[in-house]
């Protein structure tokens, strides 16, 4: 975990080609008393990690970002107010490289929208 004490996966389940995680949030980070004070929000690049570490934990590889064609962030998270997120992340890989397909929720708002391409490091 490159951020150690930023979240715990509460849930988690695997498919040939999906995994649905349920993350909390712990709201008393350090990384949140700097974004932002008083009105904490989840750093973007925090979340594109999350995905990351969690593929690579289900899957059991080493992953290393090559592109990412759409990135939208939908909703801010406010760690306080919703501290329990939904990660969906469908995938496949062919020669080398995973191909993944993310949707990130807090109760029923869309949260991320993340389409990348791992490069698979040995």
């Amino acid at each position: 975990m490159l951020i150690e004490g930023l979240y715990t996966i509460e849930a988690l389940k695997n498919t040939d080609s999906e995994i649905i995680a349920g993350i909390k949030l712990n709201a008393n980070h350090e990384i949140f008393k700097g974004h932002f004070p008083g009105n904490p929000i989840m750093p973007g690049v925090c979340m594109m990690q999350i995905i990351k570490e969690i593929t690579e934990k289900v899957l059991d590889k080493n992953l290393f970002l090559q592109t990412s064609t759409n990135i939208k962030f939908m909703a801010k998270i406010n760690p306080n107010v919703n501290p329990d997120l939904i990660i969906n992340i469908a995938y496949s890989e062919e020669e080398g490289i995973l191909k993944i397909k993310n949707s990130s929720y807090f109760e029923d708002s869309l949260a991320l929208k993340l389409n990348a391409k791992y490069k698979i490091i040995d």
